[in-house]
């Protein structure tokens, strides 16, 4: 049986929309590895996606959406 996985893209598109620059989230407050974790499509924590949806003002599907295998 095939799962399907997380994925971070609406994240990354949610930076662009807003035009927040990686220097800038850094500078936010948010962690340089855990940036890095994401963009490498490992997982978080649900702190971490709730710390995003604060930071950048945006709901939980502007971080992550599942996608099916």
């Amino acid at each position: 049986m095939n799962h399907g996985k997380i994925s971070y893209e609406p994240f990354f598109r949610t930076m662009q929309k807003k035009n927040i620059s990686t220097y800038r989230l850094f500078k936010m407050g948010f962690s340089d590895r855990t940036y890095y974790r994401m963009k490498d499509g490992e997982s978080v924590k649900t702190d971490t996606i709730a710390k995003l949806c604060d930071l950048l003002n945006c709901e939980v599907q502007d971080i992550i959406e599942y996608v099916k295998e």
